[in-house]
């Protein structure tokens, strides 16, 4: 099941296919979908639990905390809102686009793919770019 939830900040209407369109992520990555939360929030929540859990002192747009087993797919995807209006802003993209691509980011994180390295990044590059272009058929 995917839960939205909210801290520190008003509540975004998530459009009415977004989870569906999340399942359809997992189950086309050969995953199956067990307990996901996304948690949205400010930068300032999000600096908190970066600092708290990951010992980074650092705004970020997302933090992806990984409780699969095998390939049930479970986790908690903090997610900062203004981080996502600014980059969207800085990179001249629709915030609902920005917004999807970074859902979409947290679940493949969960599905074992990484951005650490230039390959990875690119890799997951192409995988939110595929994914992206699935969401109109929902």
């Amino acid at each position: 099941m995917i839960n939205y939830f909210f801290e520190n900040i008003d509540s975004k209407a998530i459009h009415p296919s977004t989870s569906e369109w999340l399942e359809n992520l997992i189950i086309t990555e050969n995953k199956k979908l067990g307990d996901i939360n996304y948690i949205f929030c400010d930068d300032d929540y999000l600096l908190q639990v970066n600092r708290d859990y990951l010992d980074h002192d650092y705004y970020t747009d997302i933090i992806t905390f990984d409780y699969v087993k095998g390939k049930t797919i479970s986790g908690d995807i903090f997610v900062s809102l203004p981080r996502i209006l600014d980059n969207a802003s800085t990179l001249s993209q629709d915030f609902d686009q920005e917004f999807n691509r970074v859902l979409a980011h947290g679940i493949l994180h969960l599905c074992g793919y990484k951005d650490k390295t230039e390959e990875e990044q690119i890799q997951m590059r192409e995988k939110e770019d595929f994914y992206m272009s699935q969401f109109k058929n929902f």
